[in-house]
C-alpha cells in the first residue's frame, strides 16, 4: 500500500444548499477525484428538471467527474413503478456523463424477513442487470446498517451479486457509518465500487441510536473507526473513492466548509498513512 493516496469525492451532502456549480467548483478548488449528485434535494438538480446535457455540459466547464446518482430508493422493492424510475434514473445518469447509480434498499422494516430479503435483492438485481448492462452505469449497492433496513450487510449483497447473471454490472458501496452501526466485520474491497466517509463526534450517542443525523466529518474525535476502515480498503486494493457523505446539520453550516474539508482530508490521509507504516 505504499505511497497511495487517497481519492476523494463530495456527495452533495455535504451541504444540500449548495448549487451545483458551487458543488463542482469546491471539488476542483480542494482537489477532489469527483462528485456524486443526487436527486432527493429539492431545487438542485435532478429534482429541479435540469436537462442531463446541462449537468455535463456545467461538470466539463469544471473538468468534474462525475461518480454518481445517488440514489434509486427502494430498489430491492421491484415493480412497476420502480422499473420506470430505474429506466429514467439510469438514463439521466447516461445522459450527464455520471459512471454509476446508487442503489438504496427499503429501510423501513418491510421486507426484513429471513429468505424474504434475499429473494427481493436477487429479484431487483435480475430486473435491473439488462438495464445497466445496456446503458454502460454501474448499478453500486448500498447496504445501510439500521435494524429497520432489509439489507443491512455487504456479505448479502455481495453474495447475490455474485449469484446474478452478468453481476459484473453491479459493485458494493461500503459506507463506513454502516459498516460500524451494522456491526459487520467483513471488507469487499474486490467488489466494492465506491466509498462513503463520515464520522461520528458525539461522545453519547450509543451504536443503536446513531442516525443520519450523527454523520459528520472525520477527526479525531471519530467513533465509527473510519481510518482503519480505510486501510483496510486499501489494503485490499481498492483505488475508488472516498466520498464525503455527512447528514448532520451542523456540518451544512459550517462557515468555512471547504477548510473544514481540507482539514479532515489531511487528517484522515496522515492518519492512514502513519497506521500503514
Amino acid at each position: 500500500m505504499a505511497d497511495v493516496s487517497i481519492q476523494f469525492g463530495l456527495n452533495h451532502m455535504i451541504r444540500p444548499a449548495l448549487s451545483l456549480d458551487g458543488l463542482f467548483a469546491m471539488a476542483k478548488a480542494l482537489g477532489a477525484s469527483g462528485v456524486e449528485i443526487r436527486n432527493d434535494i429539492e431545487g438542485k438538480p435532478v429534482l429541479d428538471g435540469t436537462k442531463p446535457d446541462a449537468v455535463r455540459a456545467l461538470a466539463g466547464s469544471h473538468g468534474a467527474s462525475i461518480i454518481s446518482i445517488n440514489a434509486l430508493q427502494r430498489f430491492n422493492e421491484w415493480n412497476d413503478a420502480r422499473a420506470r424510475e430505474a429506466g429514467e434514473l439510469i438514463a439521466y445518469a447516461a445522459a450527464c456523463g455520471a459512471k454509476a447509480l446508487v442503489l438504496v434498499p427499503t429501510n423501513d422494516g418491510s421486507g426484513c424477513a429471513d429468505g424474504e430479503r434475499q429473494a427481493n435483492l436477487r429479484n431487483a438485481l435480475k430486473h435491473l442487470q439488462p438495464m445497466l448492462k445496456q446503458s454502460g452505469i454501474a448499478g453500486l449497492v448500498e447496504p445501510l446498517g439500521f435494524e429497520s433496513c432489509s439489507l443491512r450487510f455487504k456479505s448479502e449483497a455481495a453474495a447475490a451479486i455474485k449469484d446474478t447473471p452478468g453481476g459484473e454490472a453491479f459493485k458494493v458501496v461500503h459506507d463506513t457509518f454502516h459498516h460500524h452501526v451494522a456491526g459487520e466485520t467483513q471488507f469487499f474491497p474486490e467488489m466494492t465500487g465506491l466509498v462513503h466517509i463520515s464520522g461520528v463526534s458525539d461522545q453519547t450517542v450509543s451504536l443503536e441510536d446513531m442516525r443520519d443525523s450523527h454523520r459528520e466529518l472525520v477527526d479525531e474525535h471519530d467513533r465509527a473507526g473510519n481510518i482503519l476502515q480505510i486501510k483496510a480498503l486499501l489494503e485490499g486494493g481498492y483505488r475508488g473513492p472516498f466520498s464525503f457523505e455527512p447528514f448532520a446539520s451542523m456540518v451544512h453550516e459550517l462557515p468555512d466548509l471547504e477548510g473544514a474539508l481540507a482539514a479532515s482530508m489531511a487528517f484522515i490521509s496522515a492518519k492512514v498513512e502513519k497506521a500503514a507504516a
